[in-house]
Formats: C-alpha cells, structure tokens, sequence
C-alpha cells in the first residue's frame, strides 16, 4: 500500500510540475514585458533552481531535526510566501528572489521522496511510474499554454502564477504521508561544495555581460560538480556514472531551451504568444506520448537515439524561421526525449556494481538533473541578455544535447557486455 500510495503521490507532483512549467514558460515574455527585465532573462528563469540546489545540503540536516511533518511545514511556508511574493513582485530581483524561496521548498522535499521511491518501488514499478508520470504532461500540454495565456487576460499574470498551488500541495502531502515511516539518511551533503555550484551559477546570472566574472562563475560550477557527483561521472565512466553525466548534458540542452523558448519566438522570430504557447506544448506532449510507447519495450539504444534526435530538433527550432519549422522541430525534440528518458533515468538510478545506496542515487540524479537546470538556465539567460543572442545560446543547448547522446552511448557499454 505505500509503494501505491507513493507512486500516486510521485505522479501527483509531476502533473503539478508540468503545470508549473507551462506556467511559467507562457508568462516568461509578459513578465518581462511588465517587470522591464528583458535584459535580466538569467534572474528571471534561474531563480527557482538556484534556491532548489541551495536546499539539496540543507534538506537531510532539516529533516533529520524536524521529522516528515515538520520538513512539510517549512517546506509549504517558504513555497507559498515566495510564490505570493513573485506574484507581487515590482522588480526583476523581487520576482527572482520570490521563485528562490519556491524552489529552495521544493529542495527540502526533493531527495526524501526520490529516495523513498528508490526503497519502496521496484525497476518495473518505477519504469511504470515514470511512464505515467509522462503520462502526466498531455494534458497540461494540450490545454496548459491556452488556460494560462486565458487566466493572464482574464485576472493577470500575477494571480495567474499561483494556478500551480493546489496540485503541489496535495502531491507532496501524498508523498510525505507515503513515505513517513522512512529514516531520514544520516548522511549530510557536503555544505560548502554544494553550495559552489549554485555560487558559480549566480556569479554567471549577475555577470551582466562581464565575461571573465561569467566563466569564473561556470568553472566554479562544473568543479563544484565534480566535487559532488560520485567517482567517474566527470570521466563518463560505463554504467552508473556514464548515465549520470549524460542526465546533467540533458538538463543543460533540454531545460535550458524549453526554458527560453517563448522569449525565442516572440522577440526573435516575432511570432504571437498563442503561436510560441503551442510551439511550447510540442514537446512535452511528444516526450509524454513516446515515453508511454517506450516504456513498454527495452532497448539500450533508446536514449542514444533520442538524444540525438533532440539536439537535432533544438537546433532546427532555432535555426529555422518560422512557426512551422520550430513546431515541427520541438515536436521532434520531445519525441527523442520520450525515447531517451525512462531508460537513462533507470540506468542513473540502478546500482548495479557502483554499490551506491539508495540516498546515493536519490541525491546523485536529483544533483545531474539540477546542475544541468542550473547550468543551462543560467548560461542560456546570461548569452540571451547580453549581445551574443538567442542563437548562441541554442546552439550551446543543441551541443549539450549531442554531448548528452555521447555520453548515453557510453552509460549502455556494460549492458552490452
């Protein structure tokens, strides 16, 4: 019964997080617009995953003081006060600062539950777990994009912000009351390693064009990295390790473009916001729709062939011109990513010789996905307000993702030996 209830709760908060991501990524533009921060891209997309990387050190030592409930209570606060703050927010830093405190909450939360799951499901039910959890993007990604820009002309984009609040709420209840009886981990993360990569992606979203202060910022970041990860990731060493770093190459390319997309069609190819919310909806539909036909067959080439696919479809949104061009290409984006995900996020979170643990692999893929957030989204945001543009940063995206198939085929060397 707990792995079921903990399952529900796992697909709960990805329904919550696909609306979140709509939300956010539609309002991008608008918020720019009202906040006057076109030249502040970086604050605006980087400052939830900045606050959830602050909170991964933090999250055992504070649950481990204030139990499962007590965890839920600070978690809840800090998202809903810095959600009411963005929502208030009359500057670009007030709007960032209020997205850090939503994702240092989520942070608190992120390891208990992914390692709950490590414990409680195993690799069938976790593989049928991830693909309704993909299930659980259509259909905010049918109707998400067209209800937001709907509530933003009805009520505004501040009261259209806090549409995400109910869903995150009930998942992470279920979650927690899932996986209560669990013992925190004992083990801290290291605090001030931790702590470098978030300081090195700051040091590159305040850079405001001063390139030397943005490449100090980024080296900071990827040896902080380094420092965090376990042994071999850095070397994409076959196994474990190998689908770690490919997992980090993915978030930079993926979610640094998903994250950039609407301001690429409206301020570089001057397509209407309706037109950049449907091109926007392409590919996590066609990630969630794969992902349901993929989980159902088992193929060690699925993530080479999918990432590939992905990096293609990226640069081909960027590159192409038009609507029909970038939506057919990040359709094609999504669909490689449906064929990659679920086997790179098994191979990641399977032990098999490495003999990491559970609070291991839970905090080793929680940290490549949000590195790679981090990187993308604060790279991307930093070349997009400076003079360099959207194109350099989308062809920085599509490289990641090529270096991500890369790394995929080397994750599946020891399947095939």
């Amino acid at each position: 019964m707990t792995g079921i209830r903990l399952a529900v709760g796992i697909v709960a908060l990805e329904f919550a997080a696909a609306v979140t991501g709509f939300v956010a990524s539609t309002l991008l533009p608008v918020v720019a617009g009202d906040l006057d921060a076109r030249g502040d891209l970086g604050l605006l997309i980087a400052g939830s995953t900045l606050g959830l990387f602050v909170a991964l050190p933090l999250a055992s030592r504070v649950l481990g003081r204030l139990g499962p409930r007590g965890t839920l209570a600070v978690g809840m606060i800090a998202y809903l006060g810095g959600l009411t703050l963005a929502a208030s927010a009359r500057t670009a830093w007030m709007f960032a600062l209020g997205q850090f405190s939503a994702g240092l909450a989520s942070g608190l939360l992120a390891i208990f539950g992914v390692s709950s799951a490590i414990r409680h499901l195993d690799d069938r039910l976790r593989i049928r777990v991830i693909a309704a959890s993909s299930a659980m993007w259509i259909v905010p990604a049918l109707v998400g994009p067209a209800a937001t820009l709907g509530l933003e002309h009805l009520v505004g984009w501040r009261w259209t912000l806090l549409l995400p609040v109910p869903f995150v709420l009930f998942g992470r209840l279920l979650v927690v009351r899932a996986a209560r009886g669990d013992a925190p981990d004992a083990a801290s993360r290291p605090l001030l390693r931790t702590l470098s990569v978030p300081l090195g992606a700051a040091m590159v979203v305040f850079s405001a064009g001063f390139w030397p202060l943005a490449l100090a910022g980024a080296a900071i970041t990827a040896a902080g990295m380094v420092a965090i990860l376990p042994p071999g990731t850095a070397r994409l060493r076959p196994g474990t390790p190998a689908a770690l770093g490919a997992m980090v190459l993915f978030a930079i390319g993926y979610f640094g473009a998903d994250s950039l997309i609407t301001v690429l069609l409206t301020s570089g190819f001057h397509l209407s916001l309706g037109q950049a919310a449907i091109v926007l909806s392409a590919a996590p539909l066609g990630w969630a729709v794969t992902s349901l036909a993929a989980a159902k067959f088992s193929s060690a080439r699925f993530p080479v062939v999918g990432l590939s696919l992905t990096a293609l479809g990226t640069a081909a949104v960027a590159f192409g011109g038009s609507f029909a061009i970038a939506l057919v290409a990040w359709t094609l984006a999504g669909i490689g990513v449906g064929l990659a995900y679920p086997g790179l996020y098994i191979r990641a979170t399977t032990a098999d010789a490495s003999g990491f643990t559970a609070a291991e692999l839970a905090t080793a893929v929680i940290t490549a996905e949000c590195v790679g957030q981090l990187l993308g989204r604060a790279v991307g945001g930093a070349l997009s307000s400076s003079g360099t543009g959207l194109l350099a940063s989308y062809g920085l995206f599509a490289a990641a993702l090529a270096a991500a198939a890369f790394a995929a085929r080397r994750q599946s060397i020891r399947t095939f030996l």
